[in-house]
């Protein structure tokens, strides 16, 4: 059996998914997703993810002619960016109306304490003892905020996005999504504010909860409450039934790679249904975006901090009701005791015990 605190943060996820994907099961049908391969390199299994930057290419968009070019663009006088807005735009235009073509561009939030909290500690003594601490005295990394480097890191994107907006023409994002977690809410600030940006189309952030890291135990990964987000950012729209206080985080225990699946498509499922914009921004994390990208079935991509990856998305609704998601118990994680030595490749753990209900 699993702790009675376990029990109540599945019961909150599966309440949450039951309003997300709820209208979809009315409406007996399912949304089906396909990465759309061929118009980004960190498609290709040639890019090898570890030292690729974004800003160095053209946010990966590979130089190609397109079909449309013929009549689009007959003298070649439009960017690479311009052409392929028009090729997406033809897309949807031919796609019918069970099929909606979208950009996602999600971008990792900048570095942030924790991150250079396990820099410090290494990783075994991080994940075993100093992850599940608030901070050391000196810093905190509980819903940990941008290192100084984080903001560089985000300003830095902001310089690229109005470079990119000005001299590539590159379809901006037309509606925004964030993490709740401050180091996500910031780098979306960050990277957003002051650019050149349609008037109807401003930056005006939706929070939606399922957009968070991997529920874990770390502290990190433990968001403020809903009146710290309002207060902290208070141009930033929440989504309706947000909870006051975090109900999804247990401390010593996480949810498994399943579940943290299954809430991507149904945070995907309800982005897709109510959202009719193509060009989509998504501020999250490392475990999160990985999680998306499987959903959507893109490969693997590691993204460092403050990288995006934008991601060409066939959506397909298909007539038939919603699979039920069969959820799994939080698992316990593995802690120490004692603080290992800090730089230890190795460290020496146990199980948290469950206590019976």
């Amino acid at each position: 059996m699993f702790s009675s605190a376990v029990f109540v943060s599945l019961t909150a996820i599966a309440t949450c998914l039951v309003d997300v994907v709820g209208a979809a099961s009315i409406q007996k049908s399912h949304i089906n997703y396909t990465t759309v391969t061929g118009y980004f390199l960190q498609d290709e299994a040639s890019t090898n993810a570890s030292g690729f930057s974004f800003m160095n290419n053209n946010f990966g968009l590979i130089n190609r002619t397109y079909a449309t070019d013929a009549t689009y663009d007959p003298n070649g006088k439009k960017t690479q960016w311009q052409r392929f807005e028009n090729q997406v735009f033809r897309f949807n235009r031919g796609s019918g109306r069970n099929v909606q073509y979208k950009l996602l561009f999600m971008g990792r939030h900048g570095e942030g304490y924790h991150n250079a909290a396990e820099s410090y500690y290494g990783t075994p003594a991080w994940n075993c003892y100093y992850s599940l601490l608030d901070g050391n005295g000196t810093v905190t990394w509980a819903d940990a905020r941008l290192t100084p480097k984080g903001i560089a890191q985000a300003l830095s994107v902001n310089a690229f996005w109005a470079s990119e907006i000005k001299n590539q023409k590159v379809p901006t994002p037309q509606s925004y999504y964030t993490s709740p977690l401050t180091r996500c809410l910031a780098t979306a600030n960050l990277t957003f504010s002051g650019l050149n940006l349609p008037r109807r189309h401003p930056f005006v952030p939706t929070v939606k909860e399922f957009f968070r890291e991997g529920i874990s135990g770390h502290t990190c990964d433990r968001r403020g409450s809903k009146s710290y987000i309002q207060a902290a950012f208070p141009s930033y729209k929440i989504e309706p039934g947000f909870t006051e206080t975090d109900e999804l985080w247990e401390a010593y225990h996480a949810e498994t790679r399943i579940d943290q699946d299954i809430r991507s498509k149904a945070v995907l499922d309800d982005v897709f249904s109510s959202d009719s914009e193509t060009y989509l921004s998504i501020t999250s994390h490392s475990g999160e975006i990985a999680s998306l990208l499987r959903v959507l079935g893109h490969r693997s991509f590691s993204l460092s901090t403050g990288a995006v990856i934008p991601v060409l998305v066939k959506a397909e609704t298909i007539a038939g009701p919603t699979p039920t998601p069969t959820f799994e118990p939080y698992a316990a994680i593995c802690t120490c005791t004692s603080a290992p030595a800090v730089g230890a490749t190795t460290s020496t753990c146990s199980y948290a015990t469950a206590t019976s209900t």
